[in-house]
């Protein structure tokens, strides 16, 4: 396949980077972490503005359709600035609920989403962090619950619909808050839901994906110009020959893995058959990738990469969740080798 974005495509992912540049992020970020969410609402408001949630959203509910290879370079962005929120969860919500044919919901939550008016999560399973079509958890976390206006749980054969959730968990990236939901409304049971769930998950697994290879280019390019800066035996470290390779073995890793994730976007916007192994592919790759860059900055920084002063921690700390969210890389594998 040989696939070159168009003009307007990069344009579009060039104006969102300098969007983001300018909207204090690392800022952002810790009040997120804080449970302080007004700053990260005004952002997600400035995000939806670019026209970035309507990419999820039909064209009746006041969005673009769903286009997941803008989809996709638009998340690269999101990964690539640190950018806090069920970002992920709210479009794969609105991917479901589109599915869903739930035309109540629909209505009520797609415009809201589209014009950034509307923050859901949505956990299936065994929740965000893995899942898994054996998954068999009674009681999923969600991913900051306790900012969404609403979550969508879906177990099995049956989604709800919930504003409530129990205390706020930490996890290993402080910005990734988790709560378990409690009971909400059930909106619809039957084959239906199954398959707007794996419509949802495979969205979910793009988006994620295009996250991993955003934040691993940030890490790769701030690793870059601290060895250029740091200094033993009086040369730059760079220039030593382990660390060019570390670096060299770390970008292979992000080349090779981004033109999977925007296979895996064509792939999901054909409806191919082939579209869940080849998203699955992708979420491997990118996620281990940008796992990579994470070990590479916090090796080649030294002691500096462990201290939480430093912005650099809020992108190393991503890396892990986001490789497992949506899938284990065991699992991604088992759906490409299940086909």
């Amino acid at each position: 396949m040989r696939f070159l974005l168009t003009d307007e495509q990069r344009e579009f992912a060039h104006s969102l980077d300098g969007m983001l540049s300018t909207s204090g992020t690392p800022a952002v970020a810790r009040a997120w972490s804080a449970g302080d969410h007004q700053p990260g609402r005004a952002l997600w408001k400035r995000i939806a503005r670019t026209g970035v949630f309507g990419l999820a959203v039909p064209e009746q509910q006041g969005g673009s359709g769903l286009l997941p290879v803008e989809l996709a370079l638009s998340y690269v962005e999101l990964g690539r600035h640190a950018v806090p929120g069920p970002l992920v969860e709210t479009v794969a919500a609105a991917a479901f609920l589109e599915r869903l044919g739930a035309d109540a919901e629909a209505k009520e939550w797609l415009p809201r989403i589209a014009s950034g008016g509307a923050v859901l999560s949505l956990c299936a399973g065994a929740g965000p962090y893995a899942v898994d079509a054996d998954a068999a958890d009674p009681a999923p976390y969600a991913l900051d619950a306790d900012a969404a206006d609403a979550v969508l749980v879906i177990q099995g054969a049956e989604v709800s619909r919930t504003a409530t959730h129990g205390p706020v968990q930490s996890s290993l990236d402080p910005a990734r808050r988790l709560a378990r939901p409690l009971d909400g409304t059930v909106l619809a049971r039957g084959p239906v839901v199954a398959a707007a769930a794996a419509h949802a998950v495979e969205v979910a697994r793009l988006l994620t994906a295009a996250q991993s290879l955003g934040l691993g280019r940030a890490l790769l390019a701030a690793t870059v110009t601290y060895v250029q800066q740091r200094t033993q035996f009086g040369s730059p470290i760079g220039s030593f020959q382990a660390v060019k390779h570390r670096l060299a073995d770390t970008l292979i890793g992000l080349e090779f893995a981004q033109p999977l994730v925007h296979a895996a976007a064509l792939a999901l916007a054909a409806g191919a058959p082939s579209a869940g192994r080849e998203v699955a592919a992708a979420k491997v790759a990118a996620g281990e990738a940008g796992y990579a860059a994470a070990r590479t900055a916090l090796q080649l920084h030294g002691a500096i990469g462990y201290t939480e002063e430093l912005d650099l921690s809020l992108w190393i700390r991503k890396a892990r969740p986001l490789r497992d969210a949506w899938g284990t890389p065991a699992a991604c594998r088992a759906r490409v080798l299940t086909g």
